[in-house]
């Protein structure tokens, strides 16, 4: 399990699974620290650690902490099943009053794996590698609070695509269509498609539009101009950026499973999340 920790209604709910999941025969693991406040379960010195001692990862938490749980499962096949304690759920989908009919489909056999496409990001400086990094959603690159709008180069195909003048650009997979990119005025994209989604913030000019390009597109971005620029990366890691580097973005070797076990669907989930009729 991976927990939001210092979280009550977390703690409240994983006190109570935890003995729930064992009485039928389920191992729960968690990290040595988080473990040490759960009698019962078995402890990794490491979240690190985890995927090589499970067979399905429960996250517990919001979209931040799914997000967090998809990096350590970042090269393993082990599928995560997400129990929304947060406040949208797009990723951890599985409301807390489904928690146990979910595990009791998980544990009949009466669930469905969806592959989530991820992106590969590589920074480049002086021509040298200095960072790479996987995304689930989205590579931001984006001005400081109190910095001039920036201007980038965006490639597609090795193609020049433009040269834009904005306060920052997304690049997001369809996963992340629903993140920052939708509030950006990006378009929602249904997650399974093979596509990539370049969503500029607040463009100097108003013919700037999100575009929408083959995942196996590879994606490039320079910082032609610009101080105190950030690229974050799923809005939890990231690096500052130098004028002159370029960010490189393509699709990753490898995927995110997704548990499926409730009868929720991608239109269902919008519909409840955005408030549509």
């Amino acid at each position: 399990m991976v927990l939001k920790r210092h979280d009550p209604h977390v703690r409240e709910y994983v006190t109570e699974i935890i003995p729930w999941l064992q009485a039928r025969g389920v191992e729960v693991f968690l990290d040595h620290e988080t473990a040490a406040q759960y009698p019962g379960s078995r402890s990794v010195p490491a979240p690190e650690e985890l995927p090589a001692h499970a067979d399905i990862m429960a996250v517990f938490g919001g979209d931040g902490t799914f997000l967090y749980a998809a990096r350590l499962m970042c090269g393993s096949s082990v599928p995560l099943l997400g129990i929304n304690l947060g406040s949208l759920g797009f990723l951890a989908e599985v409301k807390i009053e489904e928690m146990h009919a979910a595990f009791e489909r998980l544990l009949a056999g009466n669930y469905r794996i969806q592959e989530r496409v991820l992106i590969e990001v590589k920074v480049r400086r002086n021509r040298t590698e200095v960072a790479r990094y996987l995304a689930l959603n989205d590579a931001v690159i984006n001005k400081g609070a109190l910095a001039r709008i920036i201007e980038l180069e965006v490639w597609v195909n090795a193609e020049l695509v433009t040269i834009t003048r904005a306060d920052g650009l997304i690049i997001s997979t369809p996963t992340g269509s629903t993140a920052y990119s939708i509030s950006a005025g990006g378009p929602i994209v249904y997650p399974t498609l093979g596509a990539f989604i370049i969503t500029p913030i607040c463009p100097h000019t108003l013919s700037n539009r999100p575009v929408v390009v083959p995942d196996g597109s590879p994606v490039g971005v320079c910082l032609r101009h610009g101080a105190d620029v950030m690229l974050t990366v799923d809005g939890q890691v990231g690096m500052p950026l130098h004028q002159g580097d370029c960010i490189a973005m393509e699709k990753a070797g490898s995927t995110i499973r997704l548990v499926q076990a409730t009868d929720a669907t991608f239109f269902k989930l919008l519909r409840e999340k955005l408030k549509w009729n």
